[in-house]
């Protein structure tokens, strides 16, 4: 489990939102994850894209309100912690993946 912290994430995920977590889940390209951000520590961001070298590009959901891998670069991939599958508080909802 996992409690989202800033506006990064709206409208899917909202400040204070407690989320469903599947630890050790390899992500697909449009889930939500759970990730070790670059000099920023853990972070619920978009998996946007995969770069050739098997490294990941996050993204913001609120582009406006968040840092991202345009920020702090791209992801490795063992840093990629978990695929957040559901929110359970304050709006229990199933996390869909982007297309």
């Amino acid at each position: 489990m996992v409690s989202v912290s800033g506006r990064s994430m709206t409208p899917t995920l909202r400040d204070g939102d407690a989320c469903v977590v599947l630890w050790g889940v390899l992500p697909r390209v449009g889930d939500v994850v759970v990730a070790r951000l670059p000099g920023r520590g853990l972070g619920v961001k978009r998996a946007a894209f995969v770069e050739p070298d098997g490294s990941w590009w996050l993204r913001s959901d609120n582009v406006t309100a968040g840092t991202d891998s345009a920020t702090f670069g791209s992801v490795p991939s063992e840093d990629m912690l978990g695929r957040v599958v559901a929110r359970y508080w304050p709006r229990p909802a199933w996390i869909r993946r982007a297309s």
